[in-house]
């Protein structure tokens, strides 16, 4: 059966109001959570970038739900860094942490001042940092020298099981490719039959563990309402591959987000005043074949969303 969970987004939400909103989502019947981690928002009417792992810290211990995040290993996070910082949430909160790998995006990797290298240079250096963290997580003292670079790194602090890593796809190339190395896989609301391409190319790899989507859907009372917030707060966020990789400065995409229509939002937001449409995309999706569907409401308001989506929502889909 499906499992629902919300998604804390820190591009719009400042953090302490995201830790209330994560906890209002545990009450509202809200099953697990996730996060996203930036350096930088889309735009600037989003306004917010906490830091995705000094709150994770405050959020697992404020809720008692499973919680992950969706990160880049590489060039912002030296690795070893990076698997200390899963390694001592997932000794503190045993079994509810996981972290999802991508290769990242200019828009918050480039403040490191390094060259933003291309993808297959990115996935390369992905696999290099898998590599390091699975050795870290087993205790051994790692030296590497590739696309990163490590001197005899040792995690001291060590959970009793490792996290889960997690894949980040968004095409059925990226999944396949994921298969040899991850835990599960998380990608995001597209087309129906692009979700059951990415979702197929990862289990006909081999791709073990489970599958999660991230929906973003737009919720107000007023259907006028919920568009005007999804085209603000989220039409520069549905950029694809290569544009949503290598665009560097939110003032970037919201020059290239002035092309895009209202029309243009859907599969990528779901936007509806409607709760029983909401039930119904979200059945939709889960029967592609999802363990976990996060969702993430794009306005910046959550209160009343998740209210609802606890009344109205969730008790239909079983939650």
């Amino acid at each position: 059966m499906t499992r629902f969970g919300f998604h804390a987004s820190h591009e719009q939400v400042a953090p302490s109001a995201l830790l209330h909103a994560v906890v209002h989502a545990e009450r509202a019947g809200f099953a697990a959570a996730m996060c996203s981690d930036h350096l930088a928002p889309w735009s600037r009417a989003q306004g917010q970038s906490g830091h995705a792992w000094s709150w994770l810290g405050a959020a697992l211990a404020s809720t008692t739900l499973p919680f992950g995040v969706v990160t880049a290993p590489g060039q912002r996070y030296h690795p070893a860094v990076h698997a200390q910082a899963m390694a001592t949430l997932a000794e503190m909160f045993p079994g509810r942490f996981w972290a999802a790998l991508g290769s990242g995006q200019a828009l918050n990797e480039h403040v490191t001042g390094d060259r933003w290298p291309p993808k297959r240079v990115r996935e390369a250096r992905l696999a290099e940092c898998v590599e390091v963290f699975r050795a870290l997580f087993a205790g051994e003292t790692v030296s590497h020298d590739g696309l990163v670079r490590v001197d005899r790194a040792r995690l001291w602090t060590r959970p009793a099981e490792p996290p889960p890593l997690l894949a980040a796809a968004v095409t059925p190339a990226t999944a396949r490719w994921a298969a040899g190395w991850a835990d599960g896989l998380i990608t995001v609301n597209q087309p129906l039959e692009v979700l059951r391409q990415v979702v197929s190319a990862y289990r006909d790899a081999g791709g073990r563990g489970p599958c999660r989507l991230q929906v973003h859907v737009s919720w107000d009372r007023d259907h006028g309402t919920a568009l005007r917030v999804a085209h603000e707060q989220w039409r520069t966020s549905i950029l694809g591959s290569p544009v949503g990789w290598e665009l560097a400065l939110p003032e970037e995409f919201e020059e290239v987000g002035r092309f895009v229509r209202d029309d243009d939002l859907h599969p990528h937001v779901l936007v509806s005043a409607d709760a029983s449409q909401h039930v119904a995309w979200l059945r939709e999706l889960a029967d592609v074949g999802f363990d976990d569907v996060l969702v993430h409401h794009v306005g910046q308001e959550q209160a009343e969303f998740l209210d609802v989506y606890g009344a109205e929502v969730l008790p239909l889909l079983g939650a």
